[in-house]
C-alpha cells in the first residue's frame, strides 16, 4: 500500500500562503496577449479605497474568481483585470472626518496638501484591499493592476471629456441640482437615497395685491418660500381661473408675485395653489423657464440662509423654518398644518438631507448616448442574470435625464476647462493650455472642480486594457464577458459602462450581467460599519480558513438573492472542508502506487460491481448538470449539487459501500476496481470543487500526485471534466436509490427509537414485487453493512412482527423488532419529555407569529425564518406522537 502523508487535520493557515506563493511564482493567473487560446476577460469592479473590504465585496468576488477559475480549467486565456477607484466624494468625505477629529480641516490644510494626503490614504487601503483579495483566493492579473486616478486612465478621461464637449454632448448650466449641504458638492440623481419621513403640510396665507382677500397655498418646506417668485393654479381649476394675471404679495418680504396658470399643478395638492420657488425646487424651476420667472436663491451652499432670506439670513435651514413658521403665526398667516409623509432624498456618503439648489455645473446629454444600450439589452447582446434586472435597466434607460457629472470637491480628476480671465472665453483642451485661443491672453484658470467619480468608472472595461492607445490588451481582451455587480449600481455604473462602450469602441463592454444580493447580518439588516454588525472577511479566514469563506458563502447566498449570514455561518464551509480532507486521506491510504490523472475512465463489460457502476452516473450526472449550471451563473445551485455528489453519493454511501473491498488483499479483482474508481472519483471531485475551494484543492492535489511535474503539478493546470454520457444510467440509480431509502429507514428507525449504535437488529422488508425483492437480495450485503443489520428478511407476503418500528419507501415496507434492543418503559418516558419540550417550543413559536407588532416590526427574513422553525416543531411532535403511540400501544 502507498504511504498517505496527509496530515490528519486541515490546516488552512499551513496551505493557503504557500499555494498563493506557488501560483504566483508561476504566473498562473497572468494572461498572455499574444496566445492562440481563445480569450475570456473580465474585469473587477474596483473597490473604493475609502475603507478595506467588507462581507459584500467577499461574495462579488468569490464569484468573479469561482468564474474565472473555471474558465482557466475549460482551456481559456483568462484575463481578471484587478484594480481600484479613488471614490471622490466617499474618500474626501472619510480624509475629513478624520481631519476634524484631529482639530484640522481641508481649507487649513490647502488643496495640494490634502491631495497628497488622499493619496497617502490610496496607497494604505488599496494596498491592504489587494492583499484582502489574494487572502480570498482571487486569481487576478496583478501585472495589469489599474487604479481610477492612475497616468493611462487620466488621459482617458481627459479624451472623453474633450470627445463629448466638441460632439456638444457635454454642457455648462444653471439648474437644480442635488446639493449635500454636508459635503458642499452636488450629487447625481443615483447618488442619493430616496426615503419616505413623516413631516408637516403648512397652509400659508398670502395675500392679493390691491386687495384685503388671501388665498391659501400648501408646501412641506416653507424656508423656501423666501425664494418664491409666483403662486401657480392649474388651468383647468374653475376655482381660481379669474386669478390668472393678478398678483400675491410674498408674507414677510413683501415681495411682489405674479400668478400664472400650468399645467403641472395638481388641484388635488392641498388647497390647488403652490407656491413657486424656481431655485429651490426641479418642477418650480421647469415652471419659472415656462414663465420666465426670476430665480432667487434664498441658501448658502453649507445650507444656511443668505441675504436673500432677510432677517432670517445666516440660519440653518432648519432653524429658518422654525423660526419663519413662528413669525407665519405671529402674523396670523399660518391657516393650519397637517401631517404629511414626504419623501426626501439624502446623501448616499454622509446621510444629510439633499436640497435641490440652482447651480452653475457641467453636464452630459446623456439620450443620444442611451439609445445604442438600450438596443443592446432589447436584442440580447447584453444579458442580465436574474433575467428580471432587465426591466430595471430599460426603465432607468428608457427615461434618462442629463448626467451632472462635476463635483465640488479636490480628490478627483479635475475638469480639463480654462477660464481666460481677460475675455471669458471657455477652452477645453487635454492638456493645459499656454494662452487663449481667443484674445491670447496669458491669464487662464482651470476650473476648480473635479469630474463625478463615475466619469472615470464608466470607462473602466477599455481604459484598464489603455485606451485610448490600441494595445495589443485592448484587441485581444475588449469586450470583456462578464460583470459582477449589486442592483444599486445598475444606474450609476452599468448602465453607463453600456453607453460608454458603445461611444467609444463601437461594442458592448461585456455580454453577461451577474447581479448578486446582499449580504445581511442574521436579523436580516444590511451590514455596515456605522451599525457595527459588518464581518471582517479576513477575520473569517483567520478562524475558518479562505476555503470556508468562499464555499459558505456559494451555499447560503441563493441567485440573485439577499443572504443572512453570521460569523458562525462559515462552520457550513469549514465542515465541508474537513469531510473532503477525511475522504481524500481515506482513499489515498488504500491507493496502490502508480495512479495518474488521467482523462476519461474505460471499464470492461465484466469490471466494477452495481456502486461502480452508480457512482460513475452519479459523477458524470453532476458533471452535466454543475457545467449547465455555471454557463448560467447559478453558482448556489451549482454548489449546492457538488456538495450533495461529495457528502452524500461519495462519502456517505459510494466510500461506505467499497470499505469492504479496499480491506481486501492487494491485488484482488473486487479491491483494483474499488481503488481505481475511488480515485477517479477523487481526482474528478478535485477538478470540480477547485473553483469553488482552490486552497485545499490544490493541498489534496499534491498529496495525491507527489513528485509530478508539468501541467500535472496545480490542479489549476487540469481540464474541467468532460461528461461521458454512456456512464450516465437512469435505470441504475434508480435500483440503487431503493437500497438507500431501504439503508435510511432502517437507520431512521434506530434513530428515533433510540436503539444503541453497538447493537445490531433485526429487519424484515415486506415488497410489492418480485423485481424488488431480487433488487434488495442483489445488494443484501450493503443493507446488513451499513443498516448494521443482524438477520434479514425480504418477502412478498411477510406478516408485522410483534413490538417493532416500521417505516414506508417506495414499493415496500421495513420492520424493526425491538424487543430485545431497547427498554420500551424508558423510552416511553423519554419520548414523553422529548415531545412537552418541543410542544413549548412550538407554542412560543405560535405566540411569536400571533403578534401583530412583531410581524408589522420584524425584517421578512426572520418571520419567514420563524415560520419554518414552526413547520420543524409540528413535525417533530407529530413524528414523536407517532413512536409514543406504537410504544404505548404494545
Amino acid at each position: 500500500m502507498r504511504t498517505n502523508d496527509l496530515p490528519k487535520h486541515y490546516d488552512p493557515k499551513l496551505t493557503e500562503d504557500k499555494w498563493y506563493r506557488f501560483w504566483l511564482e508561476k504566473r498562473l493567473f497572468h494572461a498572455d496577449v499574444d496566445t492562440k487560446k481563445k480569450t475570456f476577460s473580465v474585469v473587477i469592479p474596483p473597490p473604493n479605497v475609502t475603507d478595506v473590504l467588507h462581507l459584500g465585496h467577499a461574495l462579488n468576488n468569490t464569484l468573479q474568481d469561482i468564474l474565472i477559475r473555471w474558465k482557466r480549467m475549460q482551456g481559456y486565456e483568462t484575463e481578471w483585470l484587478p484594480g481600484t477607484d479613488h471614490a471622490g466624494i466617499a474618500t474626501q468625505v472619510v480624509l475629513e472626518k478624520k481631519l476634524a477629529k484631529e482639530g484640522k480641516s481641508k481649507e487649513k490644510l490647502g488643496r495640494e496638501k490634502f491631495v497628497q494626503l488622499a493619496w497617502e490614504w490610496k496607497k494604505k487601503n488599496g494596498d491592504a484591499i489587494l492583499n484582502q483579495l489574494k487572502k480570498i483566493g482571487c486569481s487576478c492579473d496583478w501585472d495589469r493592476t489599474r487604479f481610477t486616478l492612475d497616468e493611462g486612465l487620466s488621459q482617458a478621461v481627459l479624451e472623453v471629456f474633450v470627445h463629448l464637449y466638441n460632439k456638444g454632448l457635454i454642457y455648462r448650466g444653471k439648474r437644480i441640482i442635488n446639493w449635500c449641504p454636508r459635503c458642499q458638492t452636488s450629487l447625481s440623481d443615483d447618488e442619493t437615497e430616496r426615503e419616505e419621513k413623516e413631516g408637516s403640510l403648512w397652509y400659508i396665507k398670502y395675500k392679493l395685491k390691491g386687495s384685503d382677500q388671501y388665498i391659501t397655498v400648501a408646501t412641506t418646506r416653507p424656508e423656501t418660500m423666501l425664494g418664491d417668485t409666483a403662486v401657480a393654479i392649474n388651468p383647468e381649476d374653475k376655482r381660481f381661473k379669474k386669478l390668472v394675471g393678478k398678483s400675491a404679495i410674498l408674507p414677510i418680504l413683501d415681495r411682489e408675485l405674479k400668478i400664472v396658470a400650468d399645467d403641472f399643478v395638481d388641484p388635488e395638492f392641498g388647497t390647488g395653489m403652490v407656491k413657486v420657488t424656481p431655485a429651490h425646487d426641479p418642477n418650480d424651476f421647469e415652471i419659472g423657464q415656462r414663465h420666465n420667472l426670476e430665480q432667487i436663491n434664498v441658501m448658502n451652499p453649507n445650507g444656511t440662509m443668505n441675504e436673500n432670506a432677510g432677517k432670517f439670513a445666516g440660519l440653518d435651514r432648519y432653524a429658518c423654518r422654525q423660526a419663519l413658521v413662528a413669525e407665519l403665526k405671529k402674523r396670523k398667516l399660518l391657516e393650519k398644518i397637517e401631517p404629511y409623509s414626504v419623501p426626501v432624498a439624502l446623501c448616499y456618503r454622509c446621510g444629510t438631507e439633499i436640497e435641490p439648489y440652482l447651480s452653475e455645473q457641467w453636464f452630459v446629454k446623456m439620450k443620444p448616448l442611451a439609445q445604442p444600450a438600450i438596443e443592446a439589452v432589447k436584442t440580447g447582446k447584453v444579458r442580465f442574470f436574474p433575467e428580471r434586472w432587465t426591466k430595471t435597466y430599460m426603465h432607468w434607460m428608457e427615461n434618462i435625464r442629463d448626467w451632472c457629472i462635476s463635483r465640488q470637491l479636490w480628490w478627483g480628476h479635475r475638469i480639463p476647462v480654462w477660464y481666460c480671465q481677460s475675455c471669458n472665453q471657455i477652452i477645453v483642451a487635454k492638456s493645459p493650455p499656454s494662452e487663449c485661443d481667443k484674445c491670447k491672453g496669458k491669464k487662464l484658470k482651470q476650473d476648480e472642480d473635479v469630474l463625478d467619480t463615475w466619469f472615470s468608472s464608466w470607462l473602466w472595461p477599455f481604459s484598464t486594457f489603455g485606451w485610448p492607445k490600441k494595445t495589443k490588451e485592448l484587441k485581444r481582451f475588449y469586450p470583456t464577458k462578464a460583470l459582477f455587480t449589486a442592483s444599486e449600481i445598475i444606474f450609476l455604473w452599468v448602465a453607463r459602462m453600456v453607453m460608454a462602450g458603445f461611444e467609444f469602441m463601437g461594442k458592448e463592454p461585456f455580454s453577461d450581467v451577474y447581479i448578486h444580493g446582499t449580504v445581511r447580518d442574521e436579523h436580516g439588516v444590511k451590514m455596515s460599519k456605522s451599525l457595527g454588525n459588518g464581518i471582517d472577511p479576513l477575520e473569517v479566514i483567520d478562524q475558518y480558513g479562505a476555503d470556508a469563506l468562499r464555499t459558505t458563502m456559494m451555499l447560503v447566498t441563493p441567485e440573485g438573492q439577499d443572504t443572512l449570514i453570521a460569523k458562525r455561518t462559515f462552520k457550513v464551509g469549514q465542515h465541508f472542508a474537513n469531510k473532503l480532507w477525511n475522504v481524500s486521506k481515506f482513499v489515498m491510504s488504500h491507493l496502490s502506487q502508480g495512479f495518474f490523472p488521467e482523462d476519461d475512465l474505460q471499464l470492461r463489460e465484466d469490471e466494477g460491481r452495481l456502486e461502480d457502476r452508480w457512482i460513475l452516473s452519479r459523477l458524470n450526472r453532476t458533471v452535466d448538470e454543475v457545467t449547465q449550471l455555471m454557463e448560467n451563473y447559478r453558482f448556489n445551485s451549482a454548489v449546492k449539487s457538488l456538495y450533495e455528489f461529495v457528502w452524500h453519493d461519495f462519502c456517505d454511501w459510494y466510500v461506505e459501500m467499497i470499505k469492504p473491498r479496499l480491506n481486501l488483499p492487494e491485488g484482488e479483482k473486487e479491491n483494483a476496481t474499488a481503488q481505481k474508481i475511488a480515485h477517479f472519483v477523487l481526482n474528478r471531485i478535485l477538478r470540480l470543487l477547485h473553483p469553488f475551494a482552490p486552497f485545499i484543492t490544490e493541498e489534496i492535489w499534491h498529496h495525491l500526485y507527489k513528485g509530478m511535474d508539468g501541467d500535472s503539478s496545480s490542479v489549476l493546470n487540469q481540464a474541467w471534466p468532460s461528461v461521458q454520457k454512456e456512464l450516465i444510467d437512469q435505470d441504475l440509480e434508480q435500483t440503487l436509490k431503493s437500497v438507500q431509502e431501504v439503508v435510511t429507514s432502517i437507520r431512521n428507525i434506530r434513530s428515533e427509537m433510540n436503539v444503541p449504535p453497538a447493537k445490531k437488529a433485526d429487519v424484515w422488508i415486506r415488497v410489492d414485487d418480485q423485481k424488488l425483492k431480487r433488487i434488495l437480495n442483489d445488494n443484501k450485503d450493503h443493507i446488513i453493512n451499513l443498516g448494521k443489520v443482524e438477520n434479514l428478511r425480504i418477502e412478498v407476503d411477510l406478516p408485522k412482527p410483534d413490538h417493532s418500528a416500521s417505516a414506508v419507501v417506495k414499493d415496500a415496507e421495513i420492520f424493526v423488532p425491538l424487543e430485545g434492543l431497547i427498554d420500551l418503559e424508558q423510552e416511553r418516558i423519554r419520548l414523553e419529555k422529548e415531545i412537552a419540550k418541543v410542544t413549548r417550543l412550538l407554542e412560543k413559536t405560535n405566540k411569536k407569529l400571533s403578534n401583530e407588532d412583531f410581524l408589522k416590526r420584524a425584517p421578512r427574513a426572520i418571520i419567514e425564518k420563524e415560520k419554518a422553525k414552526k413547520e420543524d416543531y409540528r413535525k417533530m411532535v407529530e413524528k414523536l406522537n407517532k413512536n409514543l403511540e406504537g410504544i404505548v400501544g404494545w
